[in-house]
């Protein structure tokens, strides 16, 4: 599975809190199911609920909830465009630990496509795993984008995405 590891890095490099105390961020994969069509291919899909932990976390939970949104409309476009997964496909809950400080803990349900096929130029039975990415959005501008997020003066965020 790619999804996880990406989210992390994205967030991590997103947020100054979890740059400078990467702990802090927990991502775990949760009730994760192989999808076959039940046909000859090997081709199949892992879906499964991502959950991210933010322990510990004094700064403000817009800091962490609009770079992870950017990510999702990127990597997982149908929990926006399908109004059953917009409603269901991303949730959160928060522990307030003390005055200053949270655990935040959230949920989304993620799926990555995988292609298997015969490996070219190689003995019988060599296979490849292709990751398929999600497909951008019809008509999107593939180009460089660089994001900061403010809440009144502060600088809450800062990321870039490069694109594919």
């Amino acid at each position: 599975m790619l999804k996880p590891p990406q989210l992390r890095q994205h967030l991590s490099s997103a947020v100054p809190d979890l740059a400078r105390d990467p702990e802090k961020l927990i991502v775990m994969a949760n009730a994760g199911r192989i999808i076959n069509t039940g046909t000859q291919a090997l081709s199949f899909e892992y879906a499964y609920t991502l959950q991210l932990f933010v322990l510990d976390y004094a700064g403000h939970a817009d800091a962490i909830i609009v770079p992870l949104l950017d990510w999702a409309r990127r990597q997982q476009p149908e929990l926006f465009d399908n109004p059953e997964l917009r409603q269901r496909g991303i949730r959160f809950s928060v522990e307030y630990l003390t005055t200053d400080t949270v655990d935040l803990a959230i949920e989304l349900d993620l799926t990555e496509r995988v292609l298997v096929r015969p490996r070219a130029n190689a003995p019988e039975g060599a296979l490849d795993a292709i990751h398929v990415p999600e497909p951008p959005p019809a008509g999107a501008v593939l180009q460089a984008e660089r994001w900061r997020l403010y809440l009144r003066d502060q600088q809450l965020a800062e990321w870039h995405i490069e694109p594919r």
